[in-house]
This record gives C-alpha cells, structure tokens and sequence, in this order.
C-alpha cells in the first residue's frame, strides 16, 4: 500500500456515480470520468514535527466532501484539476506512528473530467509520476503532545522535534473548523501522508502559523482580500502591541538606572546606562530585582542599633 498518494483509478461504479453527480450540472457517465483513490493525510507526526489526532481526521473526514484537487495550492480557478466525493478514515493494519499510536488515515475517492486537456495530467496519474498530495485546513487547537497546552493560547517550554523521556515532542492539531482543497505537490510535509497544512489568517494563529503558510505558497499563489484584510489587522495590532513593550522596556530601563544609582554610587552611571539600552527585558528585570534587594538591604542596616560596646558615650559633658 502506498502511503499519502494517488493509489489507483477504477471504473466508477453506479454508487459512484450517484455521488458524482451531485456535484456536476448534468449526468455523466463512467466512460466521461476518471476516478481514482487518495490517501489525504494520516496521524502521524510530519517533517514539520506536526500531526492530526484522529479526533481531527475524523472532522476531515465530513469537511473533505465535495472539496476540490488543485496543483501546489494554487488559488486559480484554472487550476482546479478534481473534486473529492466520498471520503473515509481506515486503520492501518499493524501500523503505528513515530510516537506508538494505533496508525490511521484520511482516504478519499476522488474525479475529474477524461478530455483533451486532462489527458497528459491522468497519464502522469497512471504513471505514478504525479501521486504525491497535501492537504489545506484550519486547525483552532495546537497541543504540545507533552505538557498539553494550546501554543495558540501560551507558550510552553518544550521544543518540537526534541525527545522528552523518551518521547518526542510535536504539535497536535485538532478541532478542525474548515477544510479548503488538496494539493498535487512534488514534496509532502509528511513522512507517510505528505501533508501540509496551511491555515487562515485569523487573530487565532500565531506568527509561527502565518509565516509557515506564507513559506508554503508558491510563486503564483494569490490570497483573497479579506484574507489580506486580516492578515493586515493582525499586523496592525503586532505594532500596537510592540509599541507598548518598546515604552514598557523604556520604563524598565530607567528604573533600573535609577536603581542602580543607589545601590552602587561608586558605578559609572553613564555607562552603565549605555549597556541597559541593549539589554532584554528579562535581562533588565533581573538587575531590577538584585538592586531593588541590595537598596533594601542597605535601608535595613542604617535602621538597626549597633550592637558596638566599645563606642565611648560623648554627651556627659550634658549631664548635671
């Protein structure tokens, strides 16, 4: 069995063509079609330390019906090579993936229309030559497989693609909302399945999951307006949110120079105030702290009597 590609055409049964036929204008007949088999995606992790739950292939599942086969993610209607119109999710006998799991994977049936213009494209079908695919869908969810939080929502510690206990760490998409096309692509992002994922524009993602899809895109991709309306709107709030950390790093910097000049007066303070310019947050934060104790410290110790027995009284010339 071949994984994540075109698997074999087959004469459309009267079943078959019952489907088809939903979608098209006016009936057509099994000599008119070429149908064939396709391996969508799996749960698998991929190249890019990335896999689906099958809770999620199972969203696909329902979303992929009726969704259209183009080449490389092309968004021109000209493109459009197939239309999915019946999908399943299958065991795989034996199979796990790379992290133990039971191993399962997104199948579908697939046409598109036997003409002059098709033809060299299902001789490269039938040849094998074009057989590898990609998937494109939104995912809401983005788990850390080892600690459980949505990279979507914070951040974790745990880097993808390291081994954790033994266990190698990736990202879990799930809670599909939508399913777009699939791809013929010449490199798949999974191992088995060959897929890659690309994702809306939403407040949602991350600058991680915009800057993977905008690698992803080919020369000739085009987005749609409101797709770079909001992709401009998330922008727009990045900057916001940057200029409130560019005063909040300027505020922190000038107490901690101001810190500084208490705690240790010997200190060259213009230097030391080039040197807070370049520093991180974190790094400014952790001199906050150790200036902010030493001056604590130092305001303690004026405050406590001294305990020094040989200190002579020098007011009895005050006594009567």
């Amino acid at each position: 069995m071949s994984f994540g590609y075109v698997e074999k055409s087959f004469e459309a049964s009267a079943e078959d063509l019952k489907k088809i036929n939903q979608y098209t204008r006016r009936e057509f007949d099994a000599d008119s079609l070429y149908v064939f088999s396709v391996i969508l995606c799996d749960n698998d992790i991929d190249r890019d330390f990335e896999k689906f739950s099958l809770s999620a292939l199972n969203e696909l599942k329902t979303l992929f019906v009726g969704k259209t086969g183009i080449s490389d993610h092309s968004m021109k209607s000209s493109d459009q090579k197939a239309r999915v119109f019946e999908t399943w999710v299958e065991k795989g006998e034996g199979m796990t993936t790379a992290d133990g799991e039971p191993y399962y994977m997104l199948k579908a049936k697939a046409y598109m229309l036997r003409n002059e213009e098709n033809k060299s494209f299902i001789d490269e079908l039938d040849a094998g030559i074009k057989k590898e695919v990609s998937v494109s869908c939104s995912s809401k969810k983005a788990t850390c497989s080892i600690c459980g939080k949505d990279k979507r929502q914070c951040r974790c510690e745990h880097v993808s693609g390291k081994k954790y206990k033994g266990k190698t760490a990736c990202t879990v998409l799930s809670d599909i909302s939508d399913a777009y096309e699939f791809s013929f692509v010449a490199v798949p992002a999974q191992r088995k399945a060959g897929v890659t994922k690309a994702f809306e524009f939403t407040k949602e993602n991350n600058m991680e999951d915009i800057i993977k899809t905008l690698k992803n895109m080919s020369d000739d991709t085009t987005v749609s307006k409101s797709q770079l309306d909001s992709l401009l709107n998330y922008v727009d709030e990045l900057e916001d949110e940057a200029e409130l950390g560019r005063k909040y790093k300027k505020s922190l910097s000038d107490e901690v120079i101001r810190l500084c000049a208490t705690a240790m007066p010997e200190m060259d303070i213009k230097t030391f105030s080039s040197v807070a310019q370049v520093m991180t947050a974190k790094e400014l934060l952790s001199f906050k702290d150790a200036f902010t104790k030493k001056n604590r410290e130092s305001t303690a110790k004026l405050q406590i009597k001294s305990n020094d027995t040989n200190t002579k009284n020098t007011v009895n010339q005050f006594k009567l």
